[in-house]
Parts: C-alpha cells; structure tokens; sequence
C-alpha cells in the first residue's frame, strides 16, 4: 500500500475563513469596537499630533440613507481613516441638517387635519421627534458601514447652542451692514407657500405655452421715420408665460442691437432686426418690407399699449436682452423676474405683484382673480384672441424651475423677504478671491463656483414657514417701522442658547428683546415679533461654527467633500457665511462627488424600478462591498451601479480575501521577531516580491495622499492578481509546502509573506476596515503590534529590496518566463503533459542570455515550475523554447519528477530534497 506524506507537508492553516459572511460578521466586529472604545481610542493615541479636519456636510434628518449618502460617507471615512493612519488627530463629528421644508412637509403629511387645531410649539415638537427618530436611524445605517466619528457627539442644527451660533452669525451680518429687507422677487413655491433659494430649485422640463403678443406703439416715431407715418405700429413680444402679462409694465430692448420696423399686410411691427426673417416665418408675413431701422437706445421712454388692459408699458432699456431667441423685445414685469425687477428698479416703475402666497391672482384683476397662475393661462390666451393681440399660440418643452421637495413647478413673485447683500462691504468680490485660494477637485470646480457666485442675486435669507431657527426681527406696531440690530439679534442668541429658538414663539417680544428696546422712527416700545424663519441654507452654511470651538477641531477646515449639486448649494452657502463672519473660506479644499446612477447611466427611482437600498446590499453582501465599489471609482464622475456590478464586486473582493487567507495561511508557525530574515539573506525571488510591494505602496501612499482612492484599489488589485497570484505565490508553494519548516528557505518565503501581509492589510485597512480587522486578529502577533489595524500607522516603507542590476535580471528572467509558459500551455494543449511539473523545458538562447540565465540557473526549475531546465546555445537571435517529458521518476511528496526518485531503501518514492527534509536533514 503507497504511503500518504500529505502529514509531512507544511499545508496552510488559518482560521480566516474562506467564505466571508461579511453581513454576519461584520456587527459582530462593531460591537467590538464599541466594547474596546475603539474610536476613542484612536482619537487618545493621536493627541499632541497634527490636526487634520474633515467638516461634514449635514445630510437631512428624514429617510433613510440611499447609495448617494452611503457614497458621501464613505469617502468622508476614506479620507478620516487615512489621515488617522498618516499620524494625523483627525476627529470626525457628524453633523444632521434638521430643519427645514423637507421635514416640516413630512411631518404635515402625518398629521394631516390636526395641524390645524395644533400650536406652533406642538408642531414644531412633531418634527422636531422626526428628526430625532430618522437622526438615530441614520447613525445606525452609518455606523453599520463601517464609519468612525462622534456618534454620540454629533452636531445637530436645531441644538440651542447651534441656533444661537447662527443667530450670531446674522449679527455679525447685521453690523456689517450686509441685512436689509426688500420687495423683489424669488423663486416662490405656491404648494409650500415659501420663498426658495437657488439651491432649492431643480430643473425639470415642462410643456408650456409659446405666445407671441402686440403691443400697439402709442408714441409717435413718424416724424423721425416718415415711412411710419399713418401707420399702425406695434411691438412683438414672444413669452412662456402668459400669466405674467397682466403685470406686464415694460418692455426692454438692447441698447446697441438694430431693430427694424416691417411692414406685414395692413399693420407695422417692430422687431430686433437679425430676428426678423425668424419671427416672419414664424408669424407667416409674407413678403415683408422693412419702413425703418433703427437702434434700440433710439426707443427709450417711448410708450406703448398693453395688449387689453388700459394701462401704459415703457419702453425700456437692458443689456441682458439677447438674440437668441424670441423678437428681441421682452416683456417685462417687475414683480415676476429678477431681471425685470433690476430693470423696474432703474426706471422706478412699480414692483407690481398681482398673485398671491397660493400662486392665485388677487381680487383685484379683474377676470382672473381668484385664478391659479397657470389655469388662468388658456384664458389669457382667450381673451388675447378676441382683443386682436395674439398672434400664434403654440407650446414649448423647456427647462424649468421645480420645487426640490414638492416637485411642482415655482413661480417667480415680488415679496417682502430679508436679503443678505452681495456688493455691501465687497462680500461677492472677496468671496471670488477666496475661491482662488481654495484647493478644488477636480479642478473645474474653482470655475464653476466662481460664476455662480459672480452671476447670483444677493442672498434670499427668510422663509414663510414654521420649523427652522426665526429671524430677529421686530416690526413697530405704531409706525410699520422693522427693528432690527446686532445688539438684538445677540441677545436673542443668548436666548435661544439656554432655551432653543421655541423661546421666540414661547415668549412676547417684550421677554426676547433687550431692556429699553425702542423704535428708531418714533421711539415707540410697542414691539411685535416677525414671524420668518432663515434659509436652512444659512444654517448648514454656518455650521463651520462648530469648528474652533475646540482646540482639535481648528477652523478652517481641511476639507469639504459632497456631490457637485452642492456648488451651488452647501459650498456656496459655508463659503459665503465664512467670507461674511470670519473674513475668510472655512474650507482649504474642496472636493466633489458624482451621483449614482444604475447601469444603463439612468438615475435610480421607485418609479423606475432600478433603486437600490443600501440596507439591502449589505444583508446579502455586507458593508465592505458597498467601499470596495466606492474604491473602485473615479468618484469625480457620475457612479454607476447595478446587480452586474454587484456581481463583479463580489468577485473582486473574493479574490483580494482568498489572497491575504493564502499569506496567513502559511504563517501558522512564523513568529515575526525570530524568524524574520535580514535583507542579506532573502531569496532573490522573495526581494523581487518585496520591491515590487515597495513600488505599489508608493503608489498608494501617494494616492492616499490625493484623495485617488481608485488609484489605491487598481494598483494593489493589480499586485494581488498579476505579482502574487498569478506568480510569485504559485511558484512558492513548492518552497512553502515540501521544504523543512525551520529551513532558511521557506523563511525567506515566510519572512516576505509576512511583509507582504501586513503592509497590504496597513494600505487597504480604510478601504476594507473589517476585512483587514479580521485578519490583523489572525496574522502572527509581532513587537508593537496595535491591538486593532485602525490604531496602526500606514507601513513606513523600507528602501529599495533590489540593485539595478537585479531588477534588469529580474526583468529578462520574467520575458523568458513568459514564452516557456507560451510553450507549456501548448504542451499541454497538444497532450504532451498534463501538469507542468511533468515538464522538462529545454531553453536555446542567444549569447546575451547567457550570463543572467547561468547566474540564476538553479532557480529555474522553481521560476517556472516545472522539474528540469537544460540550457543550449541558440543561433537565432530569438532564441527558442522546447517542451519535452521531465527525465525520472514522481516523487511522491512534492511531485517533482527527478532521477534520484527510487535510489533510496527507506523512502523510495521520493526525490534526495524530501527525504533529506523527513529524515531532518533538509
């Protein structure tokens, strides 16, 4: 009977798993962090270091996270869990944005017909138990990635000492002169019944009518242009909205364009004069004759007739009137545009609002009171008809303004609301400046942001709604007087800090307003409260207040980092409320995400059927598939994700496991500090390896350092699949598994396995945090080994493990390598062998080749795993590669082939090296 020598090989042993189960294991791994007080401990062995801050950007406190947020937060923990590894104090607190419409529209959607009969505090009470309730189911789903923070320290906007920080904050903008209050208009959302920043709006496309309208010229232009004379002239508008007509107080042209007056039939129009061969067709003038031409400054403070009201329009001028489309005439109504509104103010016409909160006319327009803005459309087109004045009606699918929260279409409306001002005290143009100073990624960003800041209107800061922080602002009941100052809004902050801002609608404005409070206009004390609240915007963009208040979390911050939506949102905000409050940008660098997209690049909807929970993902596949995908990108872009790149996910992270599980494996009986080698005595082989680690951690260093994370997982994939996998572990087994277990030999092998385990672990362990956890537990203990990987130091990278010439042997060794495995696999294929170590390889070369291949001829055999190399020279200058069967017989242990396979009495089925290894001699 043959005899079994598998006992005398030193076959792996680990007991980190195979099979994963990351989405059983994985809490288990939290709980323990939370029982060593992990974080706190990483915090506790990085003071005294160099600060780095990460300032989170406060995601809503309503829903749960979907695989945008999941994204954002695991970059953040990326950029946290690196920095700490660099040998930074990087503290991450979270933060949660907890007031705003998007709650208070879910918390009126709950209570439904109550609200009515319900107090502001009660309501207010309600969403502010909302915001709690998905604030802790939110910290468990980011906890449950794997992110580390101050969980139970976050920031949360509706905390009485944050509201009091942003009451400070208008102070400060309040002495600066920067507060005013004004009637323009802003976005308006009738379903909300609130006014709207920028960042609030989303573009969507609509169906809306095309109309083109004439206004009848009441003055006379005969006397200059007798062509015109005992004509009718009249000026052709084209809009989207006809529901603006019946505010209609203007129409602007562009100074220096060329208008024309053609005459079409019985009537005269006038329109800009590159335009006109467009607007004919479109109207179907036949044959058109130009009167007149003319300059548009040549029209100012002319009038003309409004289409059926008796009322004037003014011929105005505006350098925003563009050729693009339309006549070159444009309709103009103070109340509904913003550059309408600049216009109206320049020519002091009436900022006239005819449309109510609700979106309705008011009583007072005769036909459409009553009317919602755009039912009352059809019927201004109507009437139109019958006046004469229309003159085509169509429909238009454009881009336009959305509400971000009840999706319905806004409406641009006049209104009372307090402003920030972007020129007072230069606030636009030394917030550009900052913007230089300011490190973006990508690049673009510093573009982008520039224009919109250069191109926004100044700051919409009030809001018509209840849950947010109020604005301080008083009105005088005797003369309409507001009473507004710095020394109010602090002492309201000092309020508010010690009662939260429920104060405001808890206490009379005699309890909220400083001693002796009077009107300016006509001294009187009797004072009532305004009944605004500030842009949430505001709030989150002051929440670097946090930032300074303690010595390790220093102000500015190191880094933003949010999807690119927030350019003109959160990074707009934070940047303006730094510039404005502390005279300077409270992020050094800035940097932006895409948006998840699924596989066929469609954003993810319900509606669609292609959303994917996040919660989902990790029950079946656990939380560091989720960063490995996130590793995996070049975030700069839009990320795609699906259940093919699931599967792909999957497979990538089996094959980054299967190969730390073959390194610990075969370090069951390495003990680091006595069996490591010096360099000296390493295997050429094993300094290959090793150097080849030294370059990919470079690499990776680097890329931590630049925020390229998909860089980090390519170049160690890479090394596992191609340097490892692919070769440098296949070729060790032999030297692993069949030498003495103490041989100087397979302890060079052990000794870079064991680099190689723990430098890899170091450089993956903030991308795959329990992952690398779970094998740092099962890797042989070593002097200063930190009881958790995340209170380690990324590896400090040795010097080079190879002379020049060794890596240009080493590389022509590699070029011969790759052409015997060319003519093994044909072998094989042309069943001359099966295994490869049946092979004998017999290597014709060139005289070049000569002197590296004598050098390294005993390493051969391993080199390409086969039982014998013989050596000719080659008279081509390619030299060549013959494939034949190995001479001897199998050894039965290391199933070498070899001549010496039965010489010996005592162990006949194996070669001289296994028995010298069994009888303790090797």
């Amino acid at each position: 009977m043959a005899r079994d020598f598998k006992e005398t090989l030193n076959l792996p042993r680990t007991s980190f798993a195979m099979k994963a189960q990351l989405s059983q294991r994985e809490p288990e791994i939290i709980k323990k962090w939370e029982s060593q007080q992990l974080y706190q401990k990483i915090l506790a062995k990085r003071q005294g270091r160099p600060v780095f801050v990460l300032h989170d950007g406060p995601p809503y406190a309503n829903g749960h996270i979907h695989l945008g947020t999941a994204l954002n937060k695991i970059l953040k923990d990326f950029i946290v869990k690196s920095k700490t590894m660099q040998g930074y104090l990087s503290p991450y607190v979270p933060g949660w944005d907890c007031h705003g419409l998007p709650i208070e529209i879910k918390v009126d959607q709950q209570l439904g017909p109550r609200k009515k009969e319900m107090s502001v505090i009660e309501i207010r009470e309600e969403c502010r138990r909302y915001a709690l309730k998905f604030i802790d189911i939110q910290r468990n789903e980011f906890k449950r990635l794997g992110v580390f923070g101050q969980w139970d320290k976050p920031y949360l906007t509706m905390d009485p000492g944050y509201e009091a920080e942003v009451i400070r904050y208008i102070a400060a903008f309040l002495a600066s002169g920067n507060v005013y209050k004004g009637l323009r208009p802003v976005h308006w959302c009738p379903h909300c019944q609130t006014a709207l920043a920028e960042a609030e709006i989303e573009y969507k496309e609509k169906v809306s009518p095309s109309i083109y309208v004439k206004f009848p010229l009441l003055s006379d232009l005969s006397e200059k242009y007798p062509a015109l004379q005992g004509k009718k002239v009249s000026i052709i508008i084209w809009t989207t909205t006809p529901w603006t007509l019946p505010a209609n107080l203007a129409i602007a042209f562009h100074p220096d364009h060329e208008y024309v007056a053609l005459e079409a039939g019985q009537e005269v129009y006038i329109v800009a004069g590159r335009l006109m061969p467009v607007v004919a067709e479109e109207l179907g003038f036949a044959q058109p004759q130009i009167l007149a031409r003319f300059s548009g400054k040549e029209l100012e403070g002319l009038k003309a007739k409004h289409p059926w009201l008796e009322r004037e329009s003014l011929l105005v001028l505006a350098d925003y009137v563009t050729l693009e489309d339309g006549t070159g005439c444009v309709h103009t109504a103070p109340g509904h545009g913003y550059e309408d509104y600049l216009t109206g103010v320049k020519y002091g016409l009436e900022i006239y609002t005819p449309v109510d909160g609700e979106g309705r006319f008011i009583p007072q327009v005769k036909r459409y009171g009553g009317l919602n803005v755009f039912e009352a459309n059809p019927i201004i087109v109507e009437d139109m008809k019958r006046e004469g004045s229309l003159l085509k009606e169509g429909q238009v699918s454009h881009s336009y303004p959305h509400c971000w929260r009840c999706k319905n279409p806004v409406i641009f409306r006049a209104t009372s609301q307090w402003f920030i001002s972007l020129e007072a005290n230069g606030l636009r143009e030394r917030a550009l400046k900052e913007v230089q100073r300011v490190k973006w990624i990508p690049p673009w960003g510093e573009e982008r942001i520039a224009n919109m800041i250069a191109a926004r209107p100044d700051w919409c800061i009030s809001r018509q709604r209840l849950w947010g922080v109020p604005i301080p602002a008083f009105i005088c009941e005797d003369c309409g007087q507001i009473v507004i100052s710095e020394h109010i809004a602090q002492h309201v902050a000092s309020i508010f800090s010690r009662e939260g801002s429920n104060a405001w609608y808890l206490k009379p404005a005699s309890e909220l307003l400083p001693a002796d409070t009077k009107c300016s206009s006509c001294g009187s004390k009797r004072l009532q409260k305004e009944n605004n609240i500030l842009d949430v915007w505001f709030e989150s963009g002051a929440s670097h207040c946090i930032l300074g208040q303690r010595p390790d979390l220093p102000w500015p911050a190191d880094v933003y980092i949010e999807g690119h939506d927030q350019y003109r949102g959160w990074f707009n905000s934070s940047l303006m409320v730094g510039v404005g409050v502390r005279h300077g940008s409270p992020y050094r660098t800035c940097i932006t995400h895409g948006f998840v997209l699924d596989e066929q690049g469609r954003g993810m909807s319900k509606s669609l059927g292609n959303y994917i929970e996040p919660t989902e993902i990790i029950a079946a596949n656990g939380a560091e598939i989720l960063r490995l995908w996130v590793a995996m990108l070049n975030y700069k872009e839009d990320a795609r994700f699906g259940p093919e790149i699931l599967e792909r996910l999957v497979e990538a992270y089996r094959k980054i496991r299967n190969t730390w599980r073959f390194l610990l494996g075969n370090l069951y009986d390495f003990s680091p500090d006595q069996d490591s080698l010096p360099k000296e005595e390493l295997l050429l082989i094993d300094r290959w390896a090793l150097d080849r680690l030294f370059d990919v951690g470079k690499r990776v260093l680097q890329a931590y350092e630049d925020y390229e994370y998909h860089v980090i997982y390519h170049s160690l994939s890479q090394f596992f699949t191609n340097d490892l996998s692919a070769f440098y572990l296949d070729i060790l087994k032999d030297r692993l598994y069949c030498s003495a277990a103490r041989s100087k030999i397979r302890r060079s092998a052990q000794t870079a396995l064991f680099l190689i385990l723990r430098e890899t672990l170091l450089l993956m362990a903030p991308i795959l945090p329990f992952t690398t956890e779970e094998a740092w537990e099962n890797m042989p203990s070593f002097k200063n080994k930190e009881e958790s990987i995340h209170l380690a130091l990324f590896p400090q990278l040795a010097e080079e493990w190879l002379t020049p010439e060794e890596k240009q042997d080493f590389e022509t060794l590699l070029k011969v390598r790759d052409k015997v495995l060319k003519a093994l696999e044909e072998a094989r294929a042309g069943k001359l062998i099966g295994n490869s170590l049946e092979a004998k390889v017999i290597l014709e070369i060139p005289a070049s080749l000569q002197p590296t291949l004598d050098k390294y001829f005993k390493d051969l055999p391993m080199l390409f795993i086969v039982s014998a190399v013989e050596i000719k020279p080659s008279v081509e200058p390619e030299g060549k590669v013959t494939v034949e069967l190995a001479p001897g017989q199998k050894c039965q242990r290391c199933w070498n082939y070899s001549l010496d396979v039965g010489k010996s009495a005592e162990y006949p089925e194996l070669c001289s090296r296994c028995e010298g290894v069994l009888k303790g001699e090797g």
